[in-house]
């Protein structure tokens, strides 16, 4: 080999080891970087990342509520979203996710899954909406009153297979707030009738409600879960 095609030769060799140390290992890489979770601001990937896993892919046909239920969008309203994200609901399994309350969810993120929510399943407030039984449960309730109206109007469809809406290991998971949002904006994915449809041929008023709510209340146990099968009386 001449001299001249030595050195081409060497030449070919220096650049195709210069053209791959960028590729070396340690070296950075031209790949945009994987932003903080922290910074993560798009709606979608939030809840998919946080929600879905609970109330559904597309908001709804999940274990828990259905945030796309267009009446129950109409009914809560945007603090009590954003505080129930933040902080949890007492009484059922939705957790904090708030950093502020042990979560991992900036107040930022937050508002963009409320935003979201609202621009994805709110719609128009109907006009039954106006005379809806109010948002929040209150503490002065008739449990008997509410024992009547649920054997009257509730207890026709929960019965059998679905009597665990009366169970204590049901209602163990189920907060006071929990039932009566089911109750007053149903349940659609599932075909549980909303306030208006609950009882045949009227509306449940705004007592009824928190009378049932108490009622079902007043079934829970402070040890839910037991006694276990198999269990007797005395033993070890």
């Amino acid at each position: 080999m001449t001299s001249i095609g030595s050195r081409i030769a060497v030449a070919c060799v220096m650049v195709l080891a210069i053209s791959g140390c960028d590729r070396a290992p340690g070296n950075p890489v031209s790949d945009p970087p994987v932003p903080r979770p922290e910074a993560e601001l798009n709606f979608d990937v939030l809840y998919q990342q946080n929600c879905a896993g609970c109330h559904g892919a597309d908001g709804k046909n999940g274990a828990a509520l259905d945030l796309a239920n267009p009446e129950y969008q109409a009914w809560v309203d945007d603090g009590a979203l954003r505080r129930w994200i933040s902080k949890g609901m007492p009484q059922t399994q939705m957790p904090a996710f708030a950093i502020s309350a042990g979560g991992s969810l900036t107040d930022k993120q937050i508002e963009v899954l409320v935003r979201g929510m609202r621009q994805h399943w709110a719609s128009t407030v109907p006009a039954q909406l106006i005379r809806m039984p109010l948002y929040l449960q209150p503490a002065d309730a008739d449990a008997d009153h509410g024992k009547q109206v649920f054997g009257q109007y509730c207890a026709s469809c929960h019965k059998g297979a679905r009597q665990e809406i009366t169970s204590p290991d049901y209602l163990a998971l189920m907060g006071d707030q929990a039932l009566r949002t089911i109750i007053v904006a149903g349940r659609p994915d599932i075909g549980q009738p909303d306030w208006e449809h609950e009882a045949p041929g009227r509306a449940l008023s705004d007592q009824d409600v928190s009378d049932v709510v108490k009622y079902l209340a007043s079934l829970r146990i402070s040890t839910p879960g037991q006694p276990y099968p198999g269990h007797r009386e005395g033993a070890e």
